[in-house]
């Protein structure tokens, strides 16, 4: 339930100039506004589930950016009902909608989303009712290219430089052919955040979320009510942990904390699960973490 100073549930993830939005739980409207952030750039909304604390942010959204001009369609994406949720709200509440929004219903595992560069994929999670988790996986990037390996095999600086980068073959001042991979380092990997919420633990998130940058998940309970956690199919705070751990990720963002925990309480969690994972953090309502390439 939102708290006087915890909203529910809401990823917003920012790659270039795209905004991807996992989850929007009631008070989302909030926080983007008071991050400043271009809410109307939203280009899709990711639902994990359509339990109440997760989509009653939804319809403010869509009617928010109606106010101002906006082309492109917003595209909505979860399992069975959202459809359904969504085309209610919008009826009910005779929302002014002045764009196209798209609803898919996914069934996963399976890739929902793609641009240019990454992909978004949606893999099962057990809670009461159909439940997703989701990764957003960049390609590899081409290698550093090395300028003086080029003029060594005498092709002058210029457009055939960029060719070469672009992964084509050229030809030389000198006439023989040069392929890029003379002149170019080996692929670096691209970058890696996944999101899970709402689920038992299990083994098989961990493959899915192998190697994160950002992982952000539950961790809704601590050990001792841990017959709880089952009973409603959460994971506690170490559950958690141990995906991050069996992940190899770099960095874990705990959320979605009962409110059984107040503020000051929710170290519990935290102690619990960096005994496990150190590199755990407690995320809070408009915080802000940096997803830097490897090099």
């Amino acid at each position: 339930m939102p708290l006087p100073y915890r909203h529910l549930t809401s990823v917003l993830l920012r790659r270039d100039g795209d905004l991807f939005l996992f989850d929007g739980g009631e008070g989302t409207q909030v926080s983007l506004r008071r991050l400043n952030l271009k809410w109307k750039k939203i280009n899709a909304i990711f639902v994990s589930h359509t339990h109440a604390d997760h989509v009653t942010g939804i319809p403010g959204l869509m009617m928010l950016s109606s106010q101002v001009d906006r082309d492109e369609p917003l595209y909505i994406y979860g399992p069975p009902k959202i459809a359904e949720y969504v085309e209610q709200s919008r009826r009910v509440l005779d929302m002014y909608i002045n764009y196209p929004v798209v609803v898919k219903e996914i069934s996963a595992p399976c890739v929902v989303h793609e641009g240019n560069g990454f992909y978004i994929r949606a893999f099962p999670l057990q809670h009461t009712k159909t439940c997703v988790g989701y990764t957003l996986e960049e390609l590899d990037r081409p290698g550093e290219f090395n300028p003086e390996a080029a003029r060594n095999l005498n092709v002058p600086c210029g457009p055939l430089w960029s060719k070469l980068q672009s992964g084509q073959s050229v030809t030389s001042s000198d006439g023989s052919v040069v392929q890029p991979e003379q002149v170019m380092g080996p692929k670096r990997a691209g970058r890696k955040f996944s999101y899970v919420t709402d689920s038992l633990y299990l083994p098989s998130i961990a493959k899915e979320v192998y190697g994160s940058d950002l992982l952000i998940c539950e961790g809704m309970f601590a050990e001792d009510v841990s017959d709880q956690a089952k009973e409603k199919k959460h994971m506690t705070a170490r559950q958690a942990a141990i995906i991050a751990r069996d992940a190899n990720v770099k960095k874990m963002g705990l959320i979605h904390y009962s409110p059984r925990y107040t503020d000051y309480e929710l170290n519990v969690l935290l102690e619990e699960a960096q005994s496990v994972f150190k590199e755990t953090v407690l995320t809070k309502d408009r915080m802000i973490f940096d997803i830097p390439y490897e090099e």
